[in-house]
């Protein structure tokens, strides 16, 4: 384990809090400047409709400057359990509900320098039950699609993200649809 000799935010907003950490490795090593970034819980599903579609989005992403097609993704809130912030997102990004759920996997974006988990989940059979419920800084467009156009998708590098791809693989490679 490393020893933390000294800590100290560097920024602590909204949705970018990062903290500045002189720390002792086991070696006796100092490393005077270890950065890390504080996230929530983050969350993301693979949905699909009984038909067996996958509900997926395209939202534009200013970080890289375009819009990709991802899974549905959010944030686990405080005092939220990871399966109600995605059944949660799931209706309020896309308008779908309902179905059967369960916990797929769970991710690091970066265990390197990120100090959260993003937990995966699996809802089969879900449908519309209400309108989108977007936030002012979302604009979201929403899409169904079968799983051959999902693989296309991963094959040609359209879904870029990787705590949203990596499951997806895995999902295709279990159910036999690579």
């Amino acid at each position: 384990m490393w020893k933390v000799l000294g800590s100290r935010y560097l920024a602590h907003e909204p949705w970018f809090t990062v903290r500045d950490e002189e720390v002792q490795l086991p070696s006796g090593h100092i490393v005077p400047h270890w950065y890390v970034l504080e996230y929530p819980r983050w969350i993301n599903i693979i949905a699909r409709t009984d038909d067996g579609r996958f509900v997926m989005i395209s939202q534009y992403r200013h970080g890289l400057g375009r819009a990709d097609y991802e899974l549905v993704a959010g944030v686990v809130d405080s005092g939220e359990e990871p399966l109600q912030a995605a059944r949660r997102e799931l209706e309020e990004e896309t308008g779908y509900g309902g179905g059967t759920w369960r916990e797929y996997m769970i991710l690091s974006a970066n265990p390197s320098t990120h100090n959260n988990l993003t937990h995966t989940f699996i809802a089969d059979g879900v449908h519309p039950v209400t309108a989108q419920h977007q936030e002012p800084s979302e604009d979201i467009s929403v899409y169904l699609f079968t799983a051959d156009e999902v693989r296309e998708l991963l094959q040609q590098n359209r879904i870029v993200q990787s705590l949203m791809a990596a499951p997806l693989w895995r999902y295709f490679a279990e159910e036999h649809l690579l």
